[in-house]
């Protein structure tokens, strides 16, 4: 396995910020072709993991040991340590687009089908990868990062209990982080995503716990009602048990509800089954 850290780089004095603030790296976890000239090998379907932390940092357990379940399914998998707190809209939102852009500019020497390019994110992380969902054909998105638009969209979300909206559901530590100073009722309504779908979206699969304490399961249910709206495909699960953070729900991340832990096959299955006829 090829195991790199290339560091992100933006242009910072564009958004009017300091560079010594910001350290963002993407870890890259692609296996050698072992068996080089098969269509599995040469063009795999690759996921880039956006862990959680309120904004406030990136958790390690969302990052690597997340990764190293999808590698063992045969994913191509990178982890984004993306900018937070004190970091603000939308630096993080165009690191997460940067590293989409890098991955797919690195097919054919990473063994990734461009067309296959999974945004994962967990809580605040999943506010991220949500963001790069609704946000990407956004003209600020790709103007500030001079890449044409289309290389910077997903082919799909999976979003873990994440921060979707900033109204009655909200989990307001997230979204303070996130804006800072330009914490404003006009900025929070631009970040409650469930506003922000358009058919445009990916396709996204969707998983939260009922019992969720501190991001509430609304968070995924409204965004699931706008995906619907829109007519964008959605695989939704909501397990009874299980409070915030569960990451890969077993021993490996301290989180042991086991009825959760099965989100990651169904979670496998869905990539691959995407957009392939049924029956």
């Amino acid at each position: 396995m090829v195991h790199q850290v290339i560091e992100i780089s933006l242009d910072y004095e564009k958004l009017g910020r300091e560079k010594g603030e910001y350290h963002p790296q993407l870890h890259t976890y692609v296996p050698k072709n072992t068996f080089p000239g098969t269509p599995f090998n040469d063009r795999r379907p690759s996921v880039l993991i956006c862990p959680g932390g309120g904004y406030a940092y990136a958790t390690d357990r969302e990052g690597e040991t997340v990764a190293l379940a999808f590698l063992a399914k045969g994913f191509n998998c990178f982890v984004l340590k993306y900018s937070c707190a004190p970091s603000t809209f939308p630096v993080a939102l165009l690191e997460a687009a940067s590293a989409l852009n890098i991955i797919r500019s690195h097919a054919a020497e990473w063994f990734v089908d461009p067309d296959r390019i999974f945004v994962c994110g967990f809580s605040a992380g999943g506010h991220l990868a949500a963001s790069l969902g609704v946000f990407w054909n956004r003209p600020f998105v790709s103007t500030l990062l001079n890449v044409e638009k289309e290389k910077l969209k997903p082919n799909g979300l999976l979003l873990c209990y994440p921060v979707i909206t900033s109204g009655e559901f909200a989990h307001k530590g997230s979204f303070r982080n996130a804006l800072g100073a330009e914490y404003s009722a006009e900025m929070l309504a631009r970040l409650s995503l469930e506003n922000q779908v358009s058919e445009n979206t990916p396709p996204c699969f969707l998983w939260h716990t009922w019992e969720d304490g501190s991001v509430p399961v609304e968070n995924s249910v409204l965004f699931a009602m706008a995906l619907r709206k829109y007519g964008v495909p959605c695989e939704m699960h909501i397990y009874q048990k299980g409070g915030h953070g569960l990451s890969l729900g077993n021993y490996m991340t301290g989180n042991a509800v086991m009825s959760c832990a099965n989100w990651v096959e169904m979670a496998a299955r869905w990539m691959r089954e995407l957009g392939e006829p049924c029956g």
